[in-house]
């Protein structure tokens, strides 16, 4: 049988290689691009986590192959360390050092030198992760209940504000799993990851949702009024229905100011379960914090009169094609997902369970809410109508 040759790619190669990757392009299209197949392409990038590694440079103050050069001549002509200092504008002790660790005087060789100064600079440099055991523990904790790297560097920011020794960047989580030979954060904790990825991706994902249909007397998000749009006045809801397998259901509601979860179980998608349900949920809330809620163009909500009719509450439909329009339960819904997984049986899942979920959600701090939870958010206004 005959073996196929190996493909080693140039450093030209690599280069546009991960500024394809950083630019969000697949493995599949960057392989189209050099003609391989993305198992070639894997292998470079799952080496460092999906992270470009830094490129090395030797700094400004290093020896150089020439000053080397000039040592070793100086040498030649038995010429003292002060002279070949002076001829290079350096400290005698510079000097002096660069030929005791290269062999003295007898052995010295501008050539090996140098080789060998680059390969003493290539010594590990431990993150600061690395020599705080007691952050590693908070932040592997905080990964357990399903934080993100994100909202963790944001608590600890506000837990510790004077601290810097207890503070991390997400990108430093990050960086500490998907690359494993930091030996900081264990591999195992990287399943708790909202995104299962192995791989740091440069380019997040965009959802997508179609509309569907039209809805009798629908009143656009268009005419919706502009106090909602800012999310200063709490009581604005956006909603959503998340699909399971064998016909099971879940209402995803998301108070537009606080990002407060409600999580209410359907027992089907046709319109009547769906409503009846939300009007059941929506008596349970203060009149003063339920006001208008903002939902897709789904058909489950083609009664929506009878729903603002039992509620007095506002229904507006988003246009089509359009989910950003209710970017907050959409970002709910992804959230739910680690929790949910898509292609599950959510119909598995009782009122009490979905109440504990969305708990777990409104307990974790929000980046938007300046690393508050939805929960602290969400009690203020009760308080304060209260």
């Amino acid at each position: 049988m005959k073996r196929r040759r190996r493909l080693y790619f140039t450093s030209e190669q690599k280069s546009e290689i991960w500024d394809r990757w950083q630019r969000g392009e697949s493995l599949s299209s960057i392989g189209r691009g050099f003609d391989r197949d993305s198992s070639s392409i894997h292998p470079l990038i799952s080496r460092s986590g999906g992270i470009r590694p830094r490129v090395r440079k030797r700094s400004r103050f290093a020896l150089t192959l020439s000053d080397r050069e000039i040592i070793s001549r100086g040498i030649a002509a038995d010429c003292s360390i002060r002279a070949i200092a002076r001829e290079l504008c350096r400290p005698a002790s510079t000097v002096s050092r660069e030929i005791k660790r290269n062999g003295g005087h007898r052995r010295y060789r501008a050539t090996n030198a140098d080789s060998q100064a680059w390969v003493r600079a290539c010594r590990p440099k431990l993150c600061s992760l690395a020599t705080n055991k007691h952050l590693q523990g908070v932040i592997s904790n905080k990964l357990v209940i399903l934080w993100s790297p994100e909202q963790i560097a944001g608590w600890l920011k506000r837990k510790y504000p004077n601290d810097e020794h207890n503070q991390v960047s997400h990108e430093t989580i990050y960086r500490s799993l998907f690359i494993q030979t930091r030996g900081v954060l264990k591999k195992e904790l990287m399943q708790y990851l909202r995104s299962k990825r192995t791989m740091r991706r440069s380019k997040r994902e965009t959802l997508k949702r179609d509309g569907w249909g039209q809805i009798k007397d629908a009143i656009s998000i268009r005419e919706r009024p502009a106090s909602v749009e800012d999310r200063a006045v709490p009581g604005h809801w956006e909603g959503d229905l998340i699909v399971g397998t064998d016909n099971s259901y879940i209402a995803t509601l998301v108070e537009r100011h606080s990002r407060y979860v409600i999580l209410v179980k359907v027992p089907g998608k046709d319109t009547q379960s769906v409503v009846s349900a939300l009007i059941k949920q929506a008596h349970k809330l203060p009149r003063e914090l339920y006001k208008s809620l903002t939902w897709d163009r789904g058909k489950e909500l083609a009664d929506h009169k009878r729903f603002t009719l039992a509620t007095d509450v506002d229904v507006y439909f988003c246009d089509p094609q359009s989910p950003w329009q209710r970017g907050s339960n959409e970002n709910t819904n992804r959230l739910l997902r680690q929790y949910l997984p898509k292609r599950t049986d959510l119909a598995v899942h009782s009122q009490a369970n979905l109440n504990k979920i969305a708990r777990q959600l409104n307990e974790r701090p929000r980046k938007t809410l300046q690393f508050e939870t939805p929960a602290e958010r969400f009690d203020a206004c009760v308080a304060l109508i209260g």
